[in-house]
């Protein structure tokens, strides 16, 4: 077995579960490769074949490993692709919905692993089909939403939204966002917006601070096209995919639908959706004493 390590940075207080987790690896005749910039993270025993982009990477990896939170798994779509390279968040921080395995968990997790004890589940992406080239890479597509966000000095923005060319609403607001199922944990989730299961084939579409109190979430079929139109008394507003920012003229049209292709994760054995919603929010728990 091919396994990739991707991360960006390690606390000093992780480094031992970083030892551990290369160690078995190795120890199980493991093919192990390293993201480059996260190489320099690891314990100096580690001289380990890295990868530095998507092509170095398709083709040589039968999994990822993505160590950290679920930013981290955000950081390491674009290199994943659509290579079809199924991915594993190991959690070495604290709250993670697709980051799902806890630190705690490495050694139990290998043995899942290579005795192939876990499925695996399709994400969906949302992509930017207009405009093009916005992040000057060709990285248009996001795992868990798009935000159209007000500069936080400037005034509210009146947002057109359009599904399919039929007319949704005026949002006013701070904004909206257009959420995947699985960025549906994310900031949607804080911001009012439902829970969508994985395989549900649904975007929601939820409303950021919104001025008119009766202005709700929506979910839409996920093979919808959606045109958004931003106005308002600023000539720019702040546009992200994931964790790529960066600032727009209010005269550009944004044309959003589902990407051509899937992300994978990996779902351990024993477990699923609804009971890692149900740990991750404490649902069921009596809190009060």
């Amino acid at each position: 077995m091919r396994i990739a390590i991707f991360g960006k940075t390690i606390a000093a207080d992780n480094l031992g579960y970083m030892r551990q987790l290369i160690q078995e690896l190795l120890n199980n005749r493991v093919e192990v490769m390293v993201y480059q910039p996260f190489a320099k993270c690891l314990p100096e025993e580690f001289n380990l074949p890295c990868f530095a982009k998507h092509e170095e990477l398709d083709g040589h990896a039968d999994l990822l490993f993505s160590i950290g939170g679920d930013g981290t798994m955000l950081d390491a779509v674009p290199l994943v692709g659509a290579s079809g390279i199924p991915m594993l968040g190991i959690n070495m921080g604290r709250l993670g919905f697709i980051s799902s395995v806890a630190k705690e968990e490495i050694h139990q997790t290998i043995g899942q692993i290579l005795a192939g004890r876990y499925t695996t589940e399709s994400r969906t992406l949302l992509e930017l089909v207009s405009p093009q080239g916005v992040f000057n890479d060709a990285v248009n597509y996001a795992l868990n939403e798009i935000n159209i966000i007000r500069n936080p000095e400037h005034s509210l923005l009146s947002v057109k939204v359009f599904v399919n060319d039929l007319f949704l609403n005026t949002y006013w607001g701070d904004g909206i966002l257009m959420a995947t199922p699985t960025g549906s944990t994310a900031y949607s989730l804080s911001a009012g917006g439902p829970i969508l299961t994985p395989d549900s084939h649904s975007f929601v579409i939820t409303p950021i601070a919104a001025h008119n109190l009766t202005v709700r979430p929506i979910v839409i079929p996920d093979d919808s096209e959606v045109r958004i139109h931003v106005e308002g008394r600023e000539k720019k507003f702040v546009f992200s995919m994931d964790s790529r920012v960066c600032a727009l003229d209010t005269t550009v049209e944004l044309v959003v639908r589902k990407a051509d292709f899937c992300i994978h994760t990996v779902r351990m054995e024993g477990t699923d959706f609804f009971s890692t919603i149900r740990n991750k929010l404490s649902w069921g728990k009596d809190n009060r004493n």
